[in-house]
């Protein structure tokens, strides 16, 4: 039996004879309903007229997105490291020639997402690489539509993984909503990959923090200043958000703070302060 793909956020659901009635991410106020109603495919159908386009980020960062544009449009990012390499957020494609792409560069030893819009077809990315652990928060884990063993949800505010490599619980957009920092990034001066967690606005100088991106919710401003003081012990100098060409190359840090004081001070609620 197929897995289906919601073809509005992506996500591929459990196997089932047909289509499944509904996609309960997208039933939530953060996302919605493809104005032509609930619609599906399949993996095999967005093979045969999708490709993942592949291009290197920096030495040590790969990002792969599919092109045309599927779902929400994300991109995820290959982390390159000598103690394995890393998936960070995950696109719902996966086919041979990007099989071989990874393969070619080190193989693939784990994934870790940053909250249940980029879900997309985790497990499969997990299987074609021998069944690598898939690492989410545990606060998340009601919006998993394709349970596997390959699965392994954490508690807590961080988790670190090989060579440095930490997860981050910032919350906000989703409870568990997660960054990785990355300490040999920007040229070891430590890089975020932020998902939309920490959203990298289109000035490529600020980011901002939302309940919901395409509904225009706000958060409040403790979930703000949660956020900034998440990310506050660690060194990054770049972020990366969720799409190609979506970045603040530097003087990152700085950037989420004038961001929140932004923000906070645009909802009324006084300067940043974590």
């Amino acid at each position: 039996m197929p897995h289906f793909i919601c073809t509005t956020c992506g996500t591929q659901h459990a196997e089932s004879p047909e289509p499944p009635d509904r996609c309960p991410i997208c039933e939530d106020e953060r996302q919605y309903i493809g104005w032509q109603g609930q619609q599906w495919t399949t993996l095999d159908r967005l093979r045969a007229d999708h490709e993942n386009q592949i291009r290197t980020e920096e030495p040590g960062l790969t990002g792969l997105g599919t092109t045309p544009k599927f779902g929400i449009g994300q991109r995820a990012l290959l982390v390159r490291s000598p103690g394995g390499n890393l998936l960070w957020d995950c696109v719902s494609l996966i086919d041979e020639a990007t099989i071989r792409v990874v393969n070619d560069l080190g193989g693939l030893s784990a994934i870790a997402i940053s909250h249940p819009h980029y879900y997309s077809s985790m497990v499969e990315w997990s299987r074609a690489f021998g069944g690598v652990p898939i690492y989410l928060h545990s606060a998340d884990r009601r919006w998993v539509m394709r349970p596997d063993p390959a699965l392994e949800f954490w508690d807590g505010e961080t988790k670190a993984l090989h060579d440095g490599i930490t997860l981050v619980r910032c919350g906000g957009h989703f409870e568990g909503g997660t960054v990785l920092h990355w300490p040999a990034g920007a040229d070891e001066k430590g890089a975020l990959l932020s998902g939309d967690i920490l959203q990298v606005c289109m000035d490529r100088r600020h980011v901002s923090f939302m309940s919901s991106y395409p509904n225009y919710i706000p958060l409040p401003a403790e979930a703000v200043r949660r956020a900034v003081a998440a990310v506050e012990p660690f060194a990054f100098d770049r972020i990366y958000g969720f799409m190609f060409d979506l970045a603040i190359p530097e003087d990152a840090k700085a950037a989420v703070h004038r961001s929140a004081d932004r923000y906070l001070r645009m909802i009324g609620a006084g300067g940043n302060g974590p």
